[in-house]
């Protein structure tokens, strides 16, 4: 199994998991858009993930996690416009989101660490 392959498959889960909230929102304007931008954002993470993993150097890695955070981030923000707007429940999308975050956090903290 190659290195990063237990969060890469958790990634891609994660990314299911925001889509089939995307599946279930509403087809009007407001729901069209904030699908668009949960799309981007809650695929995204996972891919800039999987270009972390092949990164050209520790820095290269450290820069990428750092986006990959982001792109989370994002997908947070995206789910949390959902709930609270009312068009679906995506609590546990969210949950599962901010887990993926900390991985990604700390990861990020700890090859930073490991440059110096």
């Amino acid at each position: 199994m190659r290195r990063g392959e237990n969060i890469a498959v958790r990634l891609a889960g994660l990314s299911a998991a925001v889509l089939e909230v995307v599946k279930k929102l509403p087809k009007d304007i407001a729901g069209r858009h904030v699908a668009g931008q949960l799309t981007r954002a809650g695929t995204a993470g996972g891919a800039n993930y999987e270009e972390a993993r092949s990164a050209e150097s520790r820095a290269d890695f450290i820069h990428k996690l750092g986006i990959a955070a982001k792109e989370i981030r994002e997908t947070i923000y995206w789910l949390s416009v959902v709930r609270a707007s009312g068009m679906f429940d995506a609590s546990p999308v969210i949950a599962e989101a901010d887990e993926h975050l900390a991985i990604l956090v700390v990861s990020r903290k700890t090859a930073h660490r490991n440059l110096r």
